[in-house]
């Protein structure tokens, strides 16, 4: 008989991204706005998490870092998510996190963590800081998987290895120790494509890349915003179209198609016969009228900082009793004595 919670009747998500810096449209349509569509249902029961743990994998700037936070709880609720029905926390706030994520530590294997793709890139990276974390993470990323009982994790392509390691390791600590972990599927939104770089249309958007006319933040001024996807790449051509080589009109046509709702076969139609300027203009505007709402929001937020504080103290309370009732039963099922 598995100790999972077999009265749940709502598929449970957990989702999370690392408060390190400004995010992206890249971001929004990604991971935000799929976030808000699955929260509006009454399907699933989703927690929301600000990943703090690990980013400090990577060298921060403490009060950067603290302001960069904040940004980020704000724009999850700008965004749309309500803290009133799924909880929002940083994962700092939930000691299970930290007190899972050492036991997963002791069941992941050495071989599995050097084979991580992003361990491997992130050491490029970061080869002055090459720390113990930046190679364990991995298990913290299972434990907080696991610590809520997750039927689901939304993941793009690259956070598929990560997924598989958090499934290897509930089921090796199942078969070892009896049914305590679910074992998690991948949630792969059936809608919404990447969205790449304004200047080299074949990498992912990124707000690391060293040309900022590469990307549009969520916080970006509009009229900022405007000029750099008036200024996006595109090809030598004129059509509106999908297509070998036209990569940076169909990254202009993927962002239309996300801040607008309509499907590729309409934008085609709706340009044919049009040129690139009357094209980028209409998706220039179309981004406009999706961020400028998020950052009022943001804004009406960020001057209301007791509402924040309350709403990050209520998702830790509500995330930590889910994830209390998890490393409960794995502390037991390990042998260690009860406190």
């Amino acid at each position: 008989m598995s100790d999972t919670n077999t009265n749940q009747t709502k598929k449970r998500i957990l989702s999370g991204i690392q408060p390190s810096g400004a995010l992206t449209l890249g971001n929004y349509v990604g991971a935000l706005k799929n976030w808000v569509d699955l929260a509006a249902t009454d399907e699933y029961e989703c927690y929301f998490m600000l990943a703090d743990l690990h980013t400090i994998t990577v060298r921060q700037d403490p009060k950067v870092f603290r302001k960069n936070t904040m940004d980020l709880l704000a724009l999850f609720i700008a965004s749309g998510l309500d803290p009133e029905k799924n909880p929002i926390f940083f994962q700092s706030h939930v000691p299970a996190h930290s007190m899972l994520g050492w036991v997963m530590m002791c069941y992941t294997y050495m071989g599995e963590l050097s084979r991580m793709t992003q361990y491997k890139d992130k050491a490029k990276k970061h080869a002055d800081n090459l720390n113990a974390g930046l190679f364990t993470y991995p298990s913290l990323m299972a434990a907080d998987i696991l610590l809520y009982q997750a039927d689901l994790v939304p993941v793009g392509d690259d956070q598929m290895q990560h997924l598989e390691i958090t499934r290897d390791l509930a089921n090796r600590f199942n078969n070892a120790n009896s049914p305590t972990f679910k074992v998690p599927e991948a949630y792969i939104p059936k809608v919404g494509a990447r969205i790449m770089s304004l200047q080299e249309p074949t990498q992912k958007m990124s707000k690391s890349d060293s040309n900022e006319n590469s990307y549009i933040l969520l916080l970006d001024p509009i009229d900022k915003t405007v000029k750099k996807i008036k200024r996006a790449v595109t090809d030598s051509g004129s059509e509106v179209k999908r297509g070998e080589g036209k990569e940076g009109i169909e990254n202009l046509m993927n962002i239309y198609s996300a801040t607008t709702g309509k499907t590729m076969d309409e934008i085609e139609a709706e340009f044919d016969g049009k040129g690139y300027g009357d094209f980028k203009s209409a998706v220039a505007e179309a981004v406009a009228e999706t961020i400028r709402p998020i950052q009022n929001k943001y804004n009406d937020l960020m001057s209301n900082k007791d509402y924040l504080v309350q709403i990050y103290k209520n998702g830790a309370e509500n995330a930590n009793k889910t994830a209390m009732k998890t490393v409960s039963k794995v502390y037991r099922k390990i042998g260690f004595i009860q406190p």
